[in-house]
Protein backbone atom coordinates (compact mmCIF):
# COMPACT_ATOMS: atom_id res chain seq x y z
CA UNK A 1 0.00 0.00 0.00
CA UNK A 2 1.57 3.08 -1.27
CA UNK A 3 1.73 5.78 1.51
CA UNK A 4 -0.16 9.36 0.23
CA UNK A 5 -1.24 12.18 1.91
CA UNK A 6 -4.95 11.73 1.41
CA UNK A 7 -6.74 9.59 3.16
CA UNK A 8 -9.34 7.17 2.33
CA UNK A 9 -12.70 9.10 1.72
CA UNK A 10 -15.62 8.34 4.15
CA UNK A 11 -19.14 6.66 3.05
CA UNK A 12 -20.72 9.27 1.17
CA UNK A 13 -23.87 7.28 0.24
CA UNK A 14 -26.66 9.46 1.19
CA UNK A 15 -29.01 7.33 3.54
CA UNK A 16 -33.16 8.45 3.17
CA UNK A 17 -34.44 9.95 6.85
CA UNK A 18 -38.30 10.61 7.05
CA UNK A 19 -39.04 12.96 9.41
CA UNK A 20 -42.69 14.87 10.32
CA UNK A 21 -42.51 18.44 11.14
CA UNK A 22 -45.01 20.40 12.73
CA UNK A 23 -46.66 22.89 10.00
CA UNK A 24 -44.97 25.98 12.17
CA UNK A 25 -41.87 24.63 11.38
CA UNK A 26 -42.21 23.58 7.90
CA UNK A 27 -43.05 27.51 7.39
CA UNK A 28 -40.12 28.39 9.03
CA UNK A 29 -38.11 26.09 6.67
CA UNK A 30 -39.61 27.24 3.68
CA UNK A 31 -39.11 30.88 4.71
CA UNK A 32 -35.33 29.88 5.43
CA UNK A 33 -35.35 28.27 1.93
CA UNK A 34 -36.06 32.12 0.43
CA UNK A 35 -33.72 33.77 2.67
CA UNK A 36 -31.38 31.36 1.72
CA UNK A 37 -32.21 31.97 -2.07
CA UNK A 38 -31.98 35.67 -1.46
CA UNK A 39 -28.83 35.54 0.25
CA UNK A 40 -27.08 33.64 -2.53
CA UNK A 41 -28.78 34.17 -5.45
CA UNK A 42 -29.78 30.41 -6.01
CA UNK A 43 -32.75 28.74 -4.76
CA UNK A 44 -32.54 25.39 -2.86
CA UNK A 45 -35.27 23.34 -1.77
CA UNK A 46 -35.51 22.60 1.79
CA UNK A 47 -34.74 19.17 1.17
CA UNK A 48 -31.23 20.43 0.01
CA UNK A 49 -31.19 22.59 3.28
CA UNK A 50 -32.25 20.79 6.09
CA UNK A 51 -28.77 18.02 6.04
CA UNK A 52 -26.41 20.98 6.39
CA UNK A 53 -28.32 23.30 8.57
CA UNK A 54 -27.97 19.77 10.81
CA UNK A 55 -25.06 19.23 10.04
CA UNK A 56 -23.88 22.94 11.34
CA UNK A 57 -25.94 22.47 14.50
CA UNK A 58 -24.51 19.27 15.31
CA UNK A 59 -20.84 20.46 14.78
CA UNK A 60 -21.44 23.84 16.66
CA UNK A 61 -22.77 22.00 19.86
CA UNK A 62 -20.01 21.76 22.30
CA UNK A 63 -21.86 19.13 24.72
CA UNK A 64 -22.62 16.86 22.02
CA UNK A 65 -18.96 17.08 20.48
CA UNK A 66 -17.48 16.61 24.00
CA UNK A 67 -19.48 13.26 24.71
CA UNK A 68 -18.94 11.79 21.20
CA UNK A 69 -15.49 11.78 22.04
Amino acid sequence: MSNIRLAKLPERSPVKLTVWVTPELSKRLEDYAAVYSETYGMKEPVTELVPAMLATFLDSDRGFSGRRR
